[in-house]
């Protein structure tokens, strides 16, 4: 829905700017006529209708200033072709439990810190479809810690690529992580991978991903990889990022969104509401100098 109101936004503009300027040059044609005809009867008649000309220009006029000033005036929550740097108040600190009292306007590295993991990994699988490839995700269960499948369109039954995603605050990636997914590209005889994290990576990781076919995308990187696509493939993305609870992890064995618990020494904790079948938990960002990384594999 979001989708078609933008193309039709995108269709009035266009409509507006065509009739503004046949405005425009019938008004100027209607002014300027008389001048250069040399029957006296005529230019007469033709100076008759001058005023329907200056209506014309006044008009013409008056939708250029319009369609300028919908061109200025920002989309809700639209993003631009060269990305926002800043996105005015987050809200409160991400799972906090509350939503965030507002929403990211604009990319920025705001937004990969708002969202949960897995509204990170839906981002990251967006962006590749736009890019072109087939996508086939596996976010839960044993998936050889491959979460997103690469496929070309001209052979969707081979993968081309893989891409893990990690959607760590305050820890850098290590090799150890790249090592993990050269092996699984190894074992798939898949010879690129990519690694996206909202974190950066250790000069080790560096090193290994450079000599072994991985590419690596940390929060720089993606910004730039986004502010590549169109300004509607950007809100687009935005969209993906800030769907439904965005703020509220989910379970990496579950697949369910999981609720703030309260632990005996008094501390609060994310836990899942499948407990205690899935005893899954998470620390809560922004309290007690908590990390971010599930006790899964998120």
């Amino acid at each position: 829905m979001a989708r078609k109101n933008r193309r039709g936004a995108a269709r009035a503009a266009s409509r507006r700017g065509e009739t503004a300027a046949l405005l425009l040059v019938l008004g100027a044609a209607l002014l300027a006529a008389p001048w250069f005809v040399d029957r006296p009867a005529l230019s007469t008649a033709l100076a008759a209708v001058r005023p329907f000309g200056i209506v014309m220009l006044l008009a013409g006029g008056a939708l250029l200033a319009l369609g300028r000033l919908f061109s200025k005036a920002p989309a809700r929550g639209a993003g631009s072709s060269a990305l926002a740097r800043d996105v005015g108040t987050a809200g409160d600190l991400p799972g906090t439990g509350a939503a965030p009292t507002s929403r990211p306007h604009a990319w920025s590295a705001a937004v990969f810190e708002v969202i949960e993991w897995r509204r990170f990994e839906a981002v990251v699988e967006a962006l590749f479809r736009q890019a072109g490839f087939e996508t086939r995700s596996q976010s839960h269960g044993a998936d050889g810690g491959v979460d997103v499948w690469l496929h070309s369109k001209s052979v969707p039954d081979r993968a081309v690529s893989v891409v893990q995603c990690k959607h760590w605050q305050g820890k850098r990636v290590g090799v150890d992580k790249i090592r993990e997914l050269r092996g699984v590209m190894a074992a798939h005889g898949v010879k690129r991978g990519q690694f996206a994290t909202t974190s950066t990576f250790t000069p080790d990781a560096v090193a290994f991903a450079r000599e072994n076919g991985v590419n690596l995308l940390d929060v720089d990187a993606l910004l730039a990889l986004i502010a590549q696509r169109t300004p509607e493939e950007q809100q687009v993305l935005l969209e993906v990022a800030l769907e439904g609870d965005y703020w509220r992890p989910t379970c990496v064995n579950c697949g369910v969104k999981l609720v703030e618990r309260t632990a005996k020494e008094g501390g609060r904790f994310w836990g899942c509401t499948a407990f205690p079948k899935c005893k899954n938990t998470m620390a809560i960002r922004g309290r007690r100098g908590a990390g971010v990384e599930a006790s899964g594999t998120a």
